[in-house]
């Protein structure tokens, strides 16, 4: 990306937006459109056209809207496909229609089978089922990949997409049931040793296993999939390059956090799809791989909490 290019980041406002601008900012880019006050609404296609058509971005990253855990992706499944589905419709054809020079936009590895070779490759998308418990949010992510596909194919648009691996670092929401697996042990932890719980309760049996990836690397990849992938008939894995149970990353943020009591492990809650790692291969193969190790991006992020914690004190 040259470095005067517009760049427009839609979905700024969340955590994986929040770590891009960080990294765009550090390379010197300075016109990042559509930030802070100036955000628009990214479900309002009317809004969005006169967006493209004013702004003129050159890039865009479309990392989508509404997400969560298991507890939200079951409560609130109808809502959280729509809310990525009319981002989706409308973010994409604005792009095309006013000449974005290239997007890449953001997918999730719910998209991929819950019953999928390990680890996951693009090939096997749509060879099975994926998980029901994220089944209306993964249909969701699913429709924007192959949008982007078709902007391809009709107006040969340079549209591309990466699916990460589960994401987590500063800024990521700890303070609602909704939140992802980290952001949510790592605040029950917290509140647990404060408290002085003798035992804090995690959801599943613990064996399910899952590929974490620091939200610094994942914006460092989306900035190198921009400037170095171009097939947008073929998505592209990010991998955080781990393979641990959600019982290993809960005992490592105790360990993180110096919770000293007990975790229990609540088998009769979901577990969701057995095993979710990704093959970061093609990646890797043009020359970018994970900076980051999990314990190091787990210190990072609950240092940032307590931050965050002491700003709301």
């Amino acid at each position: 990306m040259e470095r005067d290019a517009r760049i427009f980041v839609a979905g700024s406002e969340r955590f994986v937006g929040a770590a891009l601008v960080r990294r765009l900012a550090a390379a010197g880019h300075e016109k990042i459109v559509g930030f802070g006050d100036e955000m628009p609404d990214l479900r309002d296609a009317v809004e969005m056209d006169e967006f493209f058509a004013t702004e003129k971005p050159d890039y865009v990253f479309l990392l989508g809207g509404l997400s969560g855990g298991i507890v939200r992706n079951q409560r609130e499944p109808a809502s959280l496909m729509l809310d990525n589905l009319r981002i989706e419709t409308a973010v994409l054809p604005a792009a095309q229609r006013h000449g974005a020079k290239k997007l890449v936009y953001l997918a999730a590895a719910c998209i991929y089978p819950r019953e999928c070779e390990q680890p996951m490759r693009p090939s096997q998308l749509g060879a099975s089922p994926v998980e029901p418990t994220s089944e209306a949010y993964a249909m969701a992510k699913w429709a924007g990949l192959v949008l982007c596909r078709a902007f391809a194919q009709e107006h040969g648009a340079r549209f591309v997409t990466a699916i990460p691996a589960n994401p987590f670092g500063p800024g990521d929401d700890t303070r609602s049931e909704d939140a992802h697996v980290v952001g949510a042990l790592l605040r029950r932890m917290h509140d647990a040793k404060l408290a002085g719980d003798a035992e804090v309760v995690v959801w599943g049996t613990g064996r399910a296993r899952r590929d974490f990836l620091f939200v610094d690397d994942l914006a460092d990849a989306l900035v190198f999939v921009m400037e170095r992938y171009e097939d947008a008939a073929a998505p592209i894995n990010v991998s955080g390059g781990s393979d641990v149970s959600i019982g290993e990353v809960a005992e490592r943020i105790q360990k993180v956090v110096g919770y000293p009591g007990r975790l229990v492990f609540d088998a009769s809650r979901p577990d969701g799809a057995p095993r979710k790692t990704l093959d970061g291969a093609a990646l890797a193969a043009l020359g970018w791989r994970p900076r980051t190790t999990l314990d190091d991006a787990l210190t990072a992020t609950y240092r940032d909490f307590l931050a965050q914690e002491a700003l709301r004190a």
